[in-house]
């Protein structure tokens, strides 16, 4: 699959709205659960098609819901501060060339422990990887 300008940014701007806070390998770990949808082997995926399809797909990342705080921020109405999304833009790159290893073991899912609790899609899903603020899973029902 090839991968565009549009995909890496796209990318990159999901990471840090949804992971802005964590380290380097917060970010990896967060962008390798895209890549795993991107990568599902399914025909018309459920999750979307190629990296912007599966980040913006409504309501699979929260900070692209039109709601969200952040969404001013990815869609450019707001200015992410350079430092910030450079970090974002480098996990983007690492993970989206494949110089990074899988860190969450196949995960498509994760949550943020700062929720009040966890989703309920948590029950009977595979646990892979706990990280900074996330958790993540694989295998969810």
């Amino acid at each position: 699959m090839s991968v565009t300008a549009k995909d890496r940014d796209i990318l990159a701007r999901t990471l840090w709205g949804e992971a802005r806070g964590e380290s380097l390998s917060g970010q990896i770990a967060v962008a390798w659960t895209i890549r795993n949808r991107v990568n599902d082997g399914k025909d018309n995926s459920w999750w979307g098609e190629g990296y912007a399809g599966v980040c913006q797909k409504p309501y699979q990342f929260s900070c692209w819901n039109r709601n969200d705080p952040n969404y001013a921020y990815l869609t450019g109405a707001r200015s992410i501060p350079f430092r910030e999304f450079a970090q974002a833009q480098i996990a983007a790159d690492q993970v989206m060339s494949g110089k990074v290893p899988d860190p969450t073991g196949g995960a498509t899912h994760y949550y943020a422990t700062t929720m009040p609790e966890p989703p309920n899609w948590v029950k009977g899903a595979k646990e892979t990887l706990k990280l900074g603020r996330h958790v993540f899973f694989k295998d969810v029902p």
